[in-house]
Parts: C-alpha cells; sequence; structure tokens
C-alpha cells in the first residue's frame, strides 16, 4: 500500500510517499480502507521533532491521527460495527491507503469522507480546552486563532452551550467568525484595544501559537486562566498548556450529536491528494485557516 512517512525530523521536504506492508488490526481495534485522512498542525509539530508528549517517535515513523474511511478489517472484540461500514476515528499512520483506528464512530448521513476526517481530534481538543478553562453559560471566551478547525469547533460547542466567544483571525475570516456565533475582530496592531471594547474576558485560549499569551493574560486578568495548545512556552509565562488527549471515543460520540442537530459544521478549506501531503503541511503550518484540511486517498 502507499503510505507518507518520514526517516528524520525536518521540514515538509522529509515526507516520502513509500510502499509499505499493510497493517492489521489487534484487539478492539479496526481497520479502514481510508478515504480521507485529516491534516492536523500536530501533524507536522511531531515531523519537526517538536516535543508534545512522553512518547518517542520512533523513526522511520508514518503520519496522521484522523481518518474516515470503510472498515474493511475488524479486529478480536470489536461489536457494533462490520465490513462495510462507513466510520471516522482516530488511529496511527492514516495518511495511507489502509489505516487501523483505535477509536471510531459511524459518519453520520450527509457527511462526505474529507469532512469527517476532520472532526475526530479537533472536537476532542476543543472540549478538552473549554473543560479546562472552567468558563461557564453566560460567561465570555476570548479565542486567539478562532478560524482553524479547532477554534471553529470550540466557536460552535461553545454558542450551543451558551458561552459568550470574542474571536480573533485574520480580516478575510471575519464574516465567517461571526456566522459561528462569535464577537469577531482581528489580530495585530491595537488587537488588545479592540477585544476589550468588544467585552471582558473571563477565560482565553490560543489556539495558534502566535506569541499572545502575555496580552491574553492581560485581557484575563490572570495568566491562569490561558490556556495554549500551540505555544510550548506558556507555562513559562504562567498560563497552561493543554496537550494530554481526553477520550476520543466521548468526543466522538459528542460530534456526532452536535453534526446531527445541525449545531457543528467545519468546513473543509482545501484538500490534497496523498503525494501533496508536503505542501498540506506547509499550508497547515502557515495558518489562516478556514475550517480543515484534508488527504484524500
Amino acid at each position: 500500500m502507499k503510505k507518507v512517512s518520514f526517516a528524520e525530523f525536518g521540514g515538509p521536504d522529509v515526507l516520502r510517499l513509500i510502499d509499505a506492508e499493510e497493517p492489521h488490526p489487534g484487539p478492539g481495534q479496526v481497520r479502514i480502507a481510508v478515504r480521507a485522512a485529516g491534516v492536523n498542525p500536530v501533524d507536522w509539530r511531531i515531523r519537526e521533532g517538536q516535543v508534545l508528549g512522553d512518547r518517542p517517535v520512533e523513526l522511520p515513523s508514518g503520519v496522521g491521527l484522523d481518518a474516515a474511511g470503510v472498515v474493511d478489517e475488524v479486529g478480536e472484540g470489536v461489536e457494533g460495527v462490520g465490513i462495510g461500514d462507513r466510520v471516522f476515528g482516530e488511529g496511527a499512520s492514516t495518511y495511507a491507503e489502509f489505516a487501523v483506528l483505535s477509536a471510531w464512530a459511524r459518519m453520520p448521513e450527509g457527511l462526505t469522507f474529507e469532512e469527517a476526517a476532520g472532526y475526530p481530534s479537533v472536537v476532542e481538543t476543543a472540549l478538552r480546552v473549554l473543560r479546562e478553562s472552567g468558563v461557564r453559560p453566560g460567561q465570555t471566551l476570548l479565542v486567539s486563532g478562532a478560524s482553524g478547525g479547532v477554534g471553529s469547533a470550540v466557536l460552535q460547542i461553545a454558542r450551543d452551550r451558551g458561552i459568550t466567544v470574542i474571536g480573533t483571525a485574520g480580516p478575510a475570516n471575519q464574516d465567517y467568525l461571526r456566522s459561528l456565533g462569535a464577537l469577531a475582530t482581528t489580530y495585530g496592531e491595537g488587537w488588545v484595544e479592540r477585544v476589550r471594547a468588544l467585552g471582558r474576558a473571563d477565560a482565553a485560549l490560543d489556539l495558534a501559537g502566535s506569541g499572545v499569551i502575555r496580552e491574553l493574560a492581560e485581557l484575563t486578568g490572570d495568566a491562569r486562566k490561558v490556556i495554549s495548545i500551540a505555544d510550548l512556552d506558556a507555562p513559562r509565562l504562567g498560563a497552561r498548556f493543554s496537550g494530554a488527549a481526553g477520550s476520543v471515543p466521548e468526543a466522538l460520540t459528542e460530534a456526532v450529536r452536535l453534526i446531527s442537530r445541525g449545531m457543528l459544521h467545519i468546513p473543509v478549506e482545501k484538500t490534497y491528494p496523498l503525494a501533496e501531503a508536503a505542501e498540506a503541511h506547509a499550508d497547515s503550518r502557515a495558518g489562516h485557516a478556514r475550517g480543515r484540511r484534508a488527504l484524500i486517498v
């Protein structure tokens, strides 16, 4: 099968499309014929060699966590899903023609594979940082870098929970943020004053890692009310870094519930073939996304 891999840490150019042995599911796992794989910032952070957790990356390594496709093998002990079912979920080395998933759910009706591939890690992260922020219905959450995949999910889940969101993004994404229920403003010079004019923030999320931890702490009045998923220096500045994943099965259940109710939709900004994974990583790292990117298999 074809699979994207890297044998050394570095820039997008270290990615290679190679021939590899097909994986097979172990107990409690399923294998899918991948139709689309989600492109997440964590993918290129791992490829660059950033230390994001306590599990070392063994080289050569595959790439990707999220995928959507059709079940074609079922591991021991798996119930409730069978060969031919359309599922989306999280696994390992999903930038490939076949991938093993350790958490999955049936795809909601009307969802394309490329759309479905963008939800698993994104919704898990959104639910986790909302929980860690402690923000409650009736309060206001400030989200820096609000137009990407996680930001799109945060804004919609917060709206569903009665939480007001102030979101920052580039000029081209202001209407998009407003369509998701946020009070929107641009980043750049004077952004702190623009946020203050929109309201007082009870907590803040840094989703882009653009060096704004001090300003977010100023706007919330306490650095401990700031959570980052992108700035590894956040703890040094008194803020919190959220990197330990929560329950992906629970996140998938919530994603299906919200999608089925029409309360959650994350658009796919751009798709790429597997052979263009390096371009997808370069685009993801550049930021300014509206929604998600996906690889089509």
